[in-house]
């Protein structure tokens, strides 16, 4: 079982994001705003997921897996509650969150279904972020340093992805959830998670006037394609869940371990969720 410590992250959510917060940059600052719009209603899926199969558990298991979902539930409800307040700032700057509507649409399908469908919808979602989290942490000076705030918080909330990303995967197998919807739900959630992304980022970049310009499109491609772009960086860990295998602890978290260990003052333990 993983130990997971609920966080109280330091930051002042207060004060208003800038346009471009990102090393300037348009592209990058699409996307990272984009991603933020997807996980307050993303994140509660993801908790109602792991409670609900805490909960069909045999009672011998649910003690086994209690504390970490207890911490796995606050680690989201945190991230939750960051990125709402961070997306209210994105709302006033006029942007216009379409995914959120999407998402709960797509994702209140699972209402009545087998538990076992949301906690490999999740575990999916779950090995994206981590991957993308371990690949922030070894590469934060992406984030550039205009707003130090806001790369505290992504590089806070990447090392907590990191910690977690085992839960939603073990209750799954745990609950006897089998290897072919695992890789349904997966395939499913990659052209589906990557379409929202991109079409979000779109529209943002849209609304930002800044959609048609081509130092957008020359930073998109350094970012995704680059020596250390994104998808040259994550499509081999992207890949490997497809090994029968494959588990999610495989996966390095040493530079999860690192931040945390490096950046103690930017937080404050506060235990875990009930």
């Amino acid at each position: 079982m993983t130990d997971l410590v609920v966080r109280r992250l330091l930051v002042d959510m207060d004060a208003p994001i800038a346009r471009h917060w990102c090393a300037g940059d348009p592209f990058r600052t699409a996307l990272f705003n984009a991603l933020s719009m997807s996980f307050p209603v993303g994140e509660q899926f993801f908790i109602d997921a792991v409670r609900d199969g805490l909960k069909a558990l045999p009672a011998a298991e649910q003690e086994r897996f209690r504390a970490e979902v207890q911490g796995f539930v606050g680690q989201e409800a945190t991230h939750r509650r960051l990125h709402g307040l961070y997306n209210a700032h994105l709302a006033r700057l006029g942007l216009d969150n379409q995914w959120d509507a999407r998402a709960r649409s797509q994702l209140g399908l699972f209402a009545g279904t087998d538990v076992r469908h949301a906690l490999a919808v999740t575990a999916a979602h779950e090995h994206f972020t981590a991957i993308f989290a371990e690949y922030m942490l070894r590469n934060p000076d992406l984030l550039g340093t205009d707003d130090p705030r806001l790369a505290t918080l992504w590089l806070w909330h990447s090392a907590e992805e990191a910690e977690h990303k085992t839960t939603a995967f073990d209750l799954y197998r745990t609950l006897g959830g089998n290897e072919e919807w695992r890789l349904v739900w997966f395939r499913r959630i990659t052209w589906t998670f990557l379409g929202e992304l991109l079409r979000q980022t779109a529209l943002n970049l849209r609304r930002d006037g800044t959609l048609w310009r081509w130092r957008t499109w020359r930073g998109a491609a350094s970012f995704l394609f680059g020596r250390r772009g994104m998808v040259r960086n994550l499509y081999r860990p992207w890949r490997e869940y497809f090994r029968a295998d494959f588990h999610p602890g495989q996966h390095d978290s040493a530079a999860s371990l690192e931040w945390l260990e490096a950046n103690r003052g930017q937080y404050v333990p506060v235990g875990a969720a009930a």
